[in-house]
């Protein structure tokens, strides 16, 4: 005879994941029989609101999407847009931007670009490690208690987030939906004077994202190796921020412009977030998948400290995923000075282009993973369609399938508040970061 119980835990609203959502579990015969993460965040619309705009004002209306990775929306629009008016060599994304100096507009547009999207990378990884995952795996409930612990740490990943905010300014005018960007380039250039003193920040926090690595490769973190699907962007020669092709460790190599033959997004019954499936199948993107597929295209510097440390990539542990964003901090951090050191003055800072009818599509990666953008434009260069596909979207199928792996591996008798806890720490390792993500969770339990 099968006894069915259910009980509701809530946990109390805390700033660690934005949304809301819940988790419900149904087991039968010591076996999960249902397992649906709930998310009821009413439909932002974005992809209508752009619809009837022109394409000049894409970077603008894309960077209110999030708060936290505006970059990457403006630097998925652009991309596609200038894509689809084949702009110079200024967007050309094969060119490797240590591979020519730093003269022209070509070369100047492209650095700045990698900057900018470096100060997201930063500031959104930062936050993440420090109030996110280290108390997870430290057992803390929340940042503020692993202060009393951990405050040196806390204090310098608050500083490493400043500083990525800084860089973000430095182009963006300011760090929360910046406006500096724009379709061609950027609005304006930034002073010598406010480079010299980013470029001197970017010596100073050197140190402390080595130490950063550091630190979270010696976290007390589970050994939970699955099977996952690793896919991100693949760049010539680059660590991947803004590519023209999507590859997997399933062996697809695609060019951004394939993506839909791929890649689908279905509605499920229990969502109004959509899953994204690889041929019918979850897959994961973000920066554990980035490491492992372009761990040949990191720093030689982040390649010989990971060697020190003896961290090994690639890795199907998802725990390694906090170990992965230091690694892309450093990378960043180590990027941004060296860009910094070598920065020519540009006026203008953005070459005109001229509209054409198509369809523009564009990728980039931002913190969380693969950000695809596709416009539907016509003559005028007037949307008239838009299609918008975020990380968090492309992972939620895999974050269910973690969360049954996880759930069933604790043991499905175990008491609910041990489920409901360790059900929090994997959503919140994949650091969801859209409205519908989860932000505290309803665990219903029916056995």
């Amino acid at each position: 005879m099968t006894e069915s119980s259910s009980r509701r835990i809530e946990v109390p609203i805390l700033a660690r994941v934005e949304g809301e959502g819940g988790l419900e579990v149904s087991i039968r015969d010591d076996r999960i029989a249902h397992l649906a993460l709930r998310i009821f965040e009413p439909p932002r619309l974005f992809e209508q609101f752009l619809v009837g705009h022109h394409y000049s004002e894409i970077p603008d209306l894309v960077a209110r999407i999030c708060g936290i990775c505006p970059v990457a929306y403006q630097m998925s629009g652009v991309s596609a847009i200038e894509r689809l008016f084949a702009a110079d060599a200024a967007t050309d994304q094969n060119s490797h931007q240590h591979s020519q100096p730093n003269t022209g507009l070509a070369a100047w547009v492209r650095r700045m670009r990698r900057l900018f999207y470096c100060g997201e990378w930063i500031q959104s990884h930062a936050l993440h490690i420090h109030l996110l995952a280290a108390p997870d795996f430290l057992g803390f409930d929340s940042a503020i208690a692993m202060a009393a612990r951990h405050g040196d740490e806390l204090r310098r990943g608050l500083a490493l987030q400043a500083f990525g905010n800084r860089i973000i300014a430095l182009l963006g005018a300011r760090s929360v939906h910046p406006v500096g960007a724009r379709v061609g380039g950027f609005w304006r250039r930034p002073a010598l004077s406010e480079i010299a003193t980013v470029k001197a920040e970017a010596e100073r926090a050197l140190p402390a994202a080595e130490a950063l690595l550091r630190w979270t490769a010696a976290l007390p973190l589970p050994q939970q190796p699955q099977h996952f699907n690793c896919v991100s962007l693949r760049h010539p020669l680059e660590y991947p921020m803004m590519a023209e092709r999507i590859v997997a460790e399933s062996g697809l190599d695609i060019s951004v412009d394939d993506f839909e033959a791929h890649f689908s997004e279905h509605q499920v019954p229990h969502s109004t977030a959509l899953h994204g499936l690889l041929e019918g199948e979850p897959y994961l993107v973000g920066p554990l998948a980035r490491v492992n597929l372009n761990q040949d295209r990191l720093h030689p510097h982040v390649q010989a400290l990971l060697a020190e440390l003896g961290v090994e990539f690639p890795s199907h542990d998802m725990a390694q995923s906090v170990i992965a964003r230091a690694v892309e901090i450093l990378q960043a951090v180590l990027e941004a000075a060296e860009i910094l050191a070598n920065v020519a003055p540009q006026t203008p800072a953005y070459a005109e282009l001229a509209p054409r009818a198509g369809i523009a599509r564009g990728a980039s990666e931002a913190p969380r993973g693969l950000l695809w953008h596709r416009y539907d434009l016509d003559a005028d260069g007037r949307i008239q369609q838009a299609r918008i596909v975020p990380p968090t979207s492309q992972n939620q199928a895999r974050i269910e399938a973690d969360l049954a792996q996880t759930l069933t591996r604790i043991g499905l008798n175990a008491d609910a508040d041990r489920l409901r806890q360790a059900g929090e720490q994997v959503i919140r390792n994949y650091d969801p970061c859209i409205s519908c993500a989860t932000h505290f969770l309803r665990l219903t339990l029916n056995r």
